[in-house]
């Protein structure tokens, strides 16, 4: 009777073993197509759960092992250790490896997962030592209730802290690469752990803030639902400029800045009527918040230009009021301009007079500004008073193309002011720029005054002809000669 029952264990186990083998490949080779993170789980149950549960039965029914053997207590431990591997396994598989982006799943933190998984270990653990080692966990469950309240009360400044980080990475109000303000703190995430969040603010210093203390805080994301963030800059004009023309000013303003954003639109508000001026508040939008201050220091510099390109002012937020009894403000200004036309070639007939004629304009334009937009009119001559301008194009590919570089007392603006046409090059400021804008009348007088003027005229015309050419040339060989400036 023994002897039948040690052979039909014997055919179970020679049959039964290639057969679950094959069923296992089988479900591995079909399930790698569909679900690839359970063909993991299959392959520790084909290569560890099954041919370490064959040997035990072999052991026990086949060679009649002992089973309060201290071998045989040992080879059931590491069936159970790999039972409890393959069942984690196959619970992570089945939740969370391919949990859709808006589902509890891929929110579930990996912090709490990580308890979740200590814990069932800790289950395993218990019940193999009770099962298979007939431990008595009476005791040791009683000694870990006392010990547990003791660590709790010396950790729980460290165990809350755990708590409000599992709460925090449960609800995930910020991920790693956002922007955030928490309390007086700006910073961008780089790393979350168990107890703290590390921010590295706009001065590169990093900060660690616990996460108790960010559960109690007011968290302001920059970062998320969109990377948009909103900036609202305010600043004042004189009661003198017109409300429309200040609102246009600075939404060009806005348009021109590189990092503001052109969609959505800048919008621009009137804010107070002040003691000294008008405020009006200018909301942009930018993509990055770690170049906030960058955009916005170009955008508050390139406000001074424009105001003084526009004869806009912006009021001293004083009320006192001075008696000055040397040269007015308009004299001083006329004076500097004055002393920097005397570096312009005699070639070019300025008249320190014609300063006062509105038709001739004193403009100022910051590094990146462009005077002269590729395709748009031009109705004035102008002529670089300091500063450096660079004169490009842009190619068939949209990128641009430098053809050269302006200096002081140079002239650009010719084609555009006497035929009309729209210019085929740009023209922006390398560094700060000032320059003369002549309309056309005094442009004709001062070629009355001095015809030779327009010679000059046509030889900057013709070295600007060859210079636009050899650009095109290097690109397009057969290109037809456009328009100059």
């Amino acid at each position: 009777m023994q002897d039948d029952s040690v052979l039909r264990w014997a055919l179970l186990l020679i049959i039964g073993f290639p057969l679950c083998a094959v069923i296992l490949g089988e479900m591995i080779q079909r399930q790698s197509q569909h679900r690839p993170a359970l063909t993991k789980t299959l392959q520790i149950f084909r290569n560890l759960v099954l041919p370490i549960l064959t040997f035990l039965l072999f052991a026990e029914h086949i060679l009649r092992l002992n089973v309060t053997d201290r071998s045989f207590k040992l080879l059931q431990t590491l069936f159970w250790i790999c039972v409890i591997h393959a069942s984690l396994s196959l619970l992570n598989s089945l939740l969370f490896e391919q949990a859709g982006g808006n589902t509890w799943r891929s929110r579930f933190p990996k912090l709490l997962i990580d308890l979740s998984r200590l814990i069932l270990i800790l289950v395993g653990v218990a019940f193999v030592a009770a099962a298979v080692w007939n431990a008595d966990l009476a005791g040791v469950a009683t000694a870990l209730g006392v010990s547990s309240i003791v660590i709790g009360l010396a950790l729980q400044d460290t165990l809350g802290s755990i708590m409000s980080g599992i709460a925090l990475l449960f609800e995930r109000p910020f991920s790693v690469g956002d922007w955030l303000r928490v309390g007086d703190i700006v910073g961008q995430v780089m790393d979350m752990s168990w107890r703290s969040v590390r921010l590295l603010t706009l001065e590169r210093e990093m900060v660690i803030i616990p996460h108790k203390f960010i559960s109690n805080e007011v968290i302001r994301n920059y970062s998320q639902p969109q990377r948009l963030h909103a900036e609202r800059v305010k600043i004042g004009f004189s009661y003198r400029d017109a409300p429309n023309q200040a609102m246009q000013m600075l939404r060009e303003t806005a348009l021109a800045t590189p990092g503001i954003l052109s969609y959505p639109e800048p919008q621009i508000f009137t804010l107070t009527y002040g003691d000294s001026a008008i405020t009006y508040e200018v909301k942009f939008f930018i993509e990055d918040y770690g170049q906030l201050e960058e955009i916005r220091s170009q955008f508050m510099t390139r406000i001074w230009y424009s105001t003084q390109r526009h004869k806009l002012s912006i009021p001293f937020p004083i009320r006192t009021l001075y008696h000055f009894n040397g040269p007015s403000v308009d004299q001083a200004t006329k004076k500097k301009s004055s002393d920097r036309l005397n570096s312009i070639p005699k070639s070019i007939p300025i008249d320190p007079q014609e300063l006062t004629n509105p038709d001739t304009v004193i403009q100022h334009f910051a590094q990146g500004e462009q005077v002269i937009l590729q395709g748009c009119f031009s109705e004035c001559l102008y002529l670089i008073i300091s500063g450096r301008a660079c004169m490009s194009y842009l190619n068939n590919i949209g990128q641009p193309r430098e053809v050269l570089v302006l200096h002081p007392g140079e002239l650009f603006g010719v084609m555009a002011l006497f035929s009309g046409e729209v210019s085929p090059v740009s023209v922006s400021a390398i560094e700060d720029l000032e320059i003369l804008a002549l309309s056309l009348p005094v442009v004709q007088k001062m070629i009355d005054r001095q015809p030779n003027f327009a010679r000059e005229i046509a030889q900057v015309q013709e070295i600007r002809r060859r210079a636009l050419q050899m650009a095109y040339d290097g690109e397009q060989d057969d290109l037809n000669l456009p328009p100059l400036l």
